[in-house]
């Protein structure tokens, strides 16, 4: 045939509007052309979020139907702890609805008033959660990011020399995370190459930064490693 052909069947549809572009060009007037403004029944492939957006599997519903919904002491959350604590290594597990939400519990754990965290650029959420604990986000792109015509393969990477000159320079003591977003949402969703990460962790861990890895994909809890550094007023 010289076709491979899906190894699943899909068994459940739903159905999407199909709009004619008068009336998508009124709605975009309307919000002025402010997207978050439409309505979902306004838009036919939604390309805003890739959130929410996977089908589930056959033992996917199976799961959710046999599920344990105990208020407390349920078997599924035994279960989810299990797991996690297997692929982790982590012992203590605290479930949240999604990465936004660890975001900021882990930021109110990490980070004091009038810290500075680093990223290759913040997802918006991320930075919300930043400033919401009194700090301040700064963005280092790499230069290629700002090149439009580039086709360099990795322009979601972090400046590594601005990075390391944050880190030697006067506020290095206010430093208190670098955040690596993969992929780079704020740069229109561009990867990050696994050298990039590992030479950004190599800096942290030469001057005692705690490094943190959130990919904007769902969920999106960030992965890291202690810092030996302090906050600020401790």
């Amino acid at each position: 045939m010289g076709q491979v052909v899906e190894p699943y069947r899909i068994k459940v549809v739903e159905p999407i509007p199909v709009t004619t572009r008068a009336q998508r060009e009124q709605a975009l007037r309307r919000v002025h052309h402010n997207l978050f403004g439409l309505r979902a029944d306004e838009v036919t492939i939604d390309l805003l979020t890739d959130s929410g957006t996977g089908a589930l599997s056959a033992a996917q519903w199976a799961a959710a139907m046999a599920g344990d919904e105990s208020y407390a002491g349920s078997r599924s959350f035994y279960y989810f702890r299990e797991v996690v604590q297997e692929l982790t290594s982590y012992p203590c597990i605290l479930p949240v609805h999604q990465g936004r939400a660890a975001e900021r519990i882990l930021f109110s754990a990490l980070l004091s008033p009038g810290q500075i965290t680093l990223s290759n650029t913040h997802f918006d959420t991320t930075r919300a959660n930043v400033e919401l604990t009194g700090c301040r986000a700064v963005d280092l792109p790499c230069p290629q990011a700002r090149d439009l015509d580039s086709d360099a393969p990795f322009k979601g990477n972090i400046d590594l020399r601005r990075l390391a000159e944050a880190l030697r320079g006067p506020d290095a003591s206010r430093i208190g995370l670098v955040i690596m977003t993969l992929t780079n949402n704020g740069e229109a969703g561009q990867p990050v190459s696994m050298d990039n990460l590992a030479r950004a962790a190599a800096l942290c861990r030469e001057h005692s930064v705690c490094s943190s890895s959130t990919p904007p994909v769902s969920p999106r809890t960030p992965v890291w490693s202690p810092s030996t550094r302090p906050p600020t007023g401790t």
